[in-house]
């Protein structure tokens, strides 16, 4: 037996939208680079092979900052189109 899912309030419905939901996974990429590279910096690991880390690091951490400013565009994006209608 299956349960089925209670209808959506409008509150719930608001929460899912897809530009605020657009937002929020832009700011956990960003809140990930900023750990990334607050780990990075705290490392206390000398050496050629703790720079190399480091970087790989801190390209992972551009990776998750590039990838919540797409995500943040594209929210906006959504956010014009609707109000365009």
């Amino acid at each position: 037996m299956t349960a089925i899912p209670a209808p959506r309030t409008e509150r719930d419905a608001r929460r899912y939208e897809p530009a605020e939901g657009l937002r929020a996974h832009s700011a956990a990429l960003l809140r990930h680079a900023e750990r990334l590279r607050a780990g990075a910096v705290a490392l206390d690991w000398k050496g050629p092979q703790a720079e190399a880390f480091r970087w790989r690091i801190e390209a992972l951490a551009d990776r998750c900052a590039t990838a919540a400013a797409g995500l943040a565009r594209s929210a906006e994006q959504l956010d014009a189109a609707v109000r365009s209608r």
